[in-house]
């Protein structure tokens, strides 16, 4: 157990704290997240964790010691097969205290206490970060080489586009130049008479 706290105990005596802080740790398991006062919650903490730590364990002994604390070999059985796996990675910090206000009836302060079972992301090392850094710049030329050759291409393409526009106008061009062109004729007929 963790080391014990001056001033009153939850509940009542020493062994009535240990009980209540073993159901609250019953329930965290089975529920993953449970709602209660924040001094319960952050008493809670390094029990839950500790127990985790005896799950990722995974040995006879470590069951039997989880067992001593939780008498409910369901909940336990959880414990072992479904968190521990899912905790694996992580090196500590396996519950979150979330201050969620006052509660109505007796303004006492609640929190909600939740099991953090997102996948771990590890933070890399100074070299780790100079190489990322490296890799970073080389994807920025690379996208700088690319965005100019769009742009090249970009440049080409209106050119084109223009000698298309032009082909089609002048392709519609003949039909008009041909009803221009029959309009002098014809006047050109009229100053000859």
């Amino acid at each position: 157990m963790p080391r014990p706290t001056k001033g009153p105990r939850l509940g009542g005596g020493p062994a009535h704290e240990r009980l209540l802080l073993a159901n609250l740790a019953a329930a965290l398991f089975t529920h993953k997240a449970i709602t209660t006062t924040e001094t319960k919650a952050k008493r809670l903490r390094p029990v839950a964790e500790r127990l985790v730590t005896f799950a990722k364990r995974g040995d006879l002994h470590a069951r039997r010691r989880v067992l001593a604390v939780i008498g409910d070999k369901g909940v336990v059985h959880e414990l072992f097969a479904e968190i521990a796996p899912l905790v694996a990675e992580r090196e500590g910090g396996y519950t979150r205290i979330t201050k969620l206000g006052f509660r109505k009836g007796d303004n006492a302060p609640m929190a909600r206490i939740e099991l953090v079972l997102e996948p771990v992301q590890k933070k890399g090392s100074k070299s780790k970060n100079a190489a990322a850094a490296a890799t970073a710049a080389a994807d920025q030329e690379a996208a700088a080489a690319s965005a100019t050759e769009a742009d090249e291409a970009a440049v080409e393409e209106p050119t084109e586009t223009t000698e298309e526009v032009v082909e089609a106008d002048t392709a519609a061009a003949p039909e008009s130049d041909a009803a221009e062109a029959a309009e002098p004729a014809d006047e050109a007929k009229d100053e000859s008479k």
